[in-house]
């Protein structure tokens, strides 16, 4: 009889540092058979049912909460999560259960709880009968992992790339690892360590320094020692002010004594190139004073502060304003304004309309804009993903919901206004409204680093532009009271 596995899913990259509460009602709640919706989707959920039939498991679904990053997360959230999750599980040990699966993020934090994965694998094994069965899952490469998620998990594995286009991978080694778990019959150890260090997310792609020679050198120490089942690079969210904020390093081992030196190297290694991950921007006027359009395709400016895939809100208008100032055309920018589109929705096309525009999410923007605008097209707002390996599928799977949608313009300038914050992590974000997004001379982009597998193919150049916002690089700005000290780029590390 094949082995039974019981899988569940928590996945939220909580901004601790924005104003917003993230309740219950921004969750997308999944309970039982709902679970398996996802067979044949991107997901790392969908994966793990794949490699589920593939070794002849038999999959016991439990509940699985997700949201896009936002603030702190109210204590209710936690607790209903595991008031469903509870149960179940309880349920399934009774029946007979070999092992768990779990789909994580890795950042999540609530008012009261700040390390909420580690908590979540803590009460697990609390429960009678789970403390002996085999914890494995996936999680995001952003994750501040603790010592708690380490000394209850048996095999915890991240994704390898940002932007996230391994996600499935990651999730597939994952359960590959609980399969040879269950082939050998012996359970592995996690082994952990911090590295005294923060990057904001600009400085963690995995196609630039430090992170590319930390993931290369992760490698190479799984291939040099049979003992080491995996080797994590966790690069950290430093927008999240928690105890083990920060880049650190995670092993699933046979051998806890074989991990040390492979830890420590890796830890030497980013302490020494810390300064590279420290990525801050160049004031946007700085840069539009200079760009011309580039007849090898659009101009990219991507601005960290208003990263949706951060937590920001996406309505900054920082760029949207530079543009103005600096006549900017055939330009174009997302804005996450459901008030706009709700207005633009009363129009028909071709007729314009002088509205607020953005800059209420967050007390950092300026404030709405007031712009006269032509209405273009409207629409519900619905795409599948262009790329299966779209950073927004570890988040979302293949079908995207951006609410009701409107296409303006002014002057210029257009701007597609969407009703529910979508990172801009996919193409499909801008055919499906009839726009084709190679045709711009330049481009706003509000994220960090993984809009690049989307928008890399078709820039003929990339700027990284520093506007008003809660998700700035600039990692003293922001008032940390819980993060371990000293820790670079807050403090000088000796």
């Amino acid at each position: 009889m094949g082995k039974s596995v019981f899988f569940a899913g928590l996945f939220h990259e909580t901004h601790t540092f924005l104003d917003e509460t993230t309740d219950l009602t921004a969750f997308s709640c999944r309970r039982d058979g709902e679970l398996f919706s996802d067979r044949g989707d991107s997901s790392p959920l969908a994966v793990f049912l794949a490699e589920a039939d593939r070794y002849g498991w038999r999959a016991v679904p439990g509940v699985d909460y997700r949201a896009s990053p936002s603030g702190t997360v109210a204590d209710e959230v936690f607790e209903t999560f595991w008031s469903e999750l509870e149960p179940r599980l309880r349920r399934a040990v009774d029946g007979g259960l070999d092992g768990i699966f779990l789909v994580l993020h890795g950042a999540m934090a609530t008012a009261s709880v700040t390390d909420v994965e580690g908590d979540l694998l803590r009460r697990i094994r609390s429960l009678e009968g789970a403390a002996s069965l085999p914890l494995f899952g996936v999680y995001d490469l952003h994750a501040n992992f603790t010592p708690l998620m380490g000394e209850c998990a048996d095999g915890l594995v991240a994704y390898r790339e940002n932007p996230h286009t391994d996600a499935r991978e990651a999730a597939q080694r994952a359960a590959r690892l609980l399969a040879r778990c269950f082939e050998c019959g012996h359970r592995p150890s996690m082994a952990y360590r911090h590295a005294t260090l923060m990057w904001p997310p600009t400085g963690t792609g995995t196609r630039s320094e430090p992170m590319r020679a930390l993931e290369l050198r992760a490698r190479e120490l799984e291939k040099a020692n049979a003992a080491l089942w995996a080797v994590n690079v966790n690069a950290g969210f430093s927008f999240a002010d928690t105890p083990e904020t920060g880049l650190s390093f995670s092993v699933v081992t046979r051998n806890l004594i074989s991990a040390e030196p492979a830890l420590s190297e890796l830890v030497s290694s980013a302490v020494a190139t810390r300064a590279l991950g420290n990525v801050l921007e160049t004031p946007v006027d700085d840069v539009l004073a200079r760009l011309k359009p580039n007849p090898r395709g659009p101009v990219l400016l991507v601005e960290p502060s208003d990263n949706i895939g951060g937590g920001a809100p996406g309505d900054g208008t920082g760029l949207l304003r530079a543009f103005l100032r600096n006549r900017t055309e055939n330009a174009g920018v997302i804005l996450n304004d459901p008030e706009a589109v709700k207005r633009m929705g009363q129009l028909s096309r071709g007729q314009s309309l002088t509205v607020a525009l953005g800059g209420r999410g967050s007390r950092l923007d300026p404030g709405p804009l007031e712009l006269s605008v032509e209405l273009v097209s409207t629409s519900n707002g619905q795409f599948r993903l262009e790329d299966p390996h779209s950073h927004l599928a570890s988040m979302h799977g293949s079908a995207i919901d951006m609410g009701p949608c409107a296409v303006v313009v002014h002057g210029g300038i257009t701007v597609l206004l969407t009703s529910i914050k979508t990172p801009p992590f996919d193409l499909g974000q801008w055919r499906s409204q009839g726009i084709t997004p190679e045709h711009f001379s330049f481009i706003g982009v509000k994220a960090a680093v993984a809009h690049r597998q989307a928008y890399d193919p078709i820039a003929a150049e990339s700027y990284t532009v520093a506007t008003p916002g809660p998700c700035s690089s600039d990692l003293r700005a922001f008032p940390y009271s819980r993060v371990r000290r000293p820790i670079y780029p807050l403090d000088e590390l000796g």
